[in-house]
């Protein structure tokens, strides 16, 4: 049963959780979306699109599954689609060692941007004929359905991207769906156009959860839910967990959100950004109340708070050595946090941030 598996399980997950229990803190695995899921993630979203990076990224992976991390998120536009392929490399050659079994793996990507093959276009012109040719041509995607030149949640582009990722990561089903940035929709449109070509997003991936080909959907955020209402790209959770209501005819599949958090951007717990029945609440709040997982990104935002940081963060976490866990211990000790999503391409700095819940 386990080689079939489709997607992580609540057994798969405990079973996971079971071989690393003695090694982490009590809370370093968290139940929600009904698996227990890694409180700390890897990343996959820097990086040129080389070889050589894929091959560290490959060995990163690789190595986080085996010692405690079995959170991966990436996305269709990242590193040239080279990112999903080598995640879904390193989860197929780690299955077929036996290190860990698909019901296990939480796996997350995400669809909204125009995915370049392999390598970046080289030029503008370069991208506009790569546009026409492999979107505009076929009509996967219509002109007036792009915004900002490349970000597109239209039903046609969104089955390709979701069918395209499946291919990438090898995988017949993906754990979490994400709508990548959906605020460059809403910054681009009326209101009540964004909320219209949110809702037959949504459908696309009630559809998709439906087929089994993903568990759960979600929205994967940078500005839009830590800005303010009436600032242009803000998204409004409590309504588009209305959309969700809408386009599933009742219950339905948006689950899980993604914004960054980290001791520089603390938008998402201090700024009451959003709404829900008439009550101001911060982002992390706004998705307890509205029954929504949190993920977080940029966690050591790319890298800048891996030194120097006060001394009174040193204080706070007084077991730890290095920086970049203390940056990681406060993103994972925030309540409302289930997974702290760390980029890692490199197997020596899987093994630092993970002491930071050992």
């Amino acid at each position: 049963m386990d080689a079939v598996a489709l997607r992580a399980t609540t057994d798969g997950t405990a079973r996971y959780r079971a071989r690393f229990d003695s090694v982490f803190q009590p809370d370093y695995f968290r139940e929600s979306l009904g698996v227990h899921a890694s409180s700390i993630g890897i990343g996959t979203y820097l990086g040129d699109s080389t070889d050589d990076v894929d091959a560290a990224y490959r060995a990163a992976i690789r190595h986080a599954l085996e010692e405690g991390i079995n959170v991966v998120d990436t996305s269709i536009n990242y590193r040239s689609q080279r990112a999903e392929r080598v995640s879904g490399a390193a989860i197929q050659q780690a299955i077929a060692a036996g290190t860990v079994r698909r019901d296990e793996l939480v796996v997350c990507t995400k669809g909204g941007y125009v995915p370049f093959d392999s390598t970046p276009p080289s030029s503008r012109e370069e991208y506009q004929a790569y546009l026409k040719r492999e979107f505009l041509d076929p009509q996967i995607l219509h002109r007036e359905e792009l915004v900002a030149g490349g970000h597109s949640l239209s039903p046609r582009f969104l089955r390709y991207c979701l069918a395209k990722s499946r291919q990438n990561l090898g995988l017949r089903s993906i754990d979490v769906y994400y709508l990548h940035n959906p605020e460059q929709q809403a910054g681009a449109v009326p209101h009540e156009e964004f909320l219209k070509r949110m809702r037959a997003a949504f459908t696309i991936m009630e559809e998709a959860v439906t087929r089994g080909e993903i568990g759960t959907y979600g929205c994967a955020t940078w500005d839009g839910l830590r800005v303010p209402p009436g600032t242009r790209g803000h998204l409004p959770l409590a309504e588009l967990v209305g959309v969700a209501k809408e386009a599933a005819g009742g219950t339905h599949h948006f689950g899980v959100i993604q914004l960054p958090l980290n001791l520089a951007m603390p938008e998402a717990i201090r700024n009451p950004t959003q709404v829900v029945e008439g009550t101001l609440m911060t982002p992390v709040e706004a998705a307890a109340a509205l029954g929504l997982t949190v993920m977080t990104s940029a966690t050591l935002m790319q890298s800048r708070l891996t030194s120097n940081l006060p001394p009174a963060i040193a204080e706070t976490f007084p077991a730890l050595t290095k920086d970049a866990q203390r940056a990681i211990a406060f993103v994972r000790a925030l309540p409302g946090v289930t997974t702290a999503l760390v980029g890692m391409k490199r197997v020596e700095h899987v093994d630092e941030n993970l002491a930071a819940a050992r």
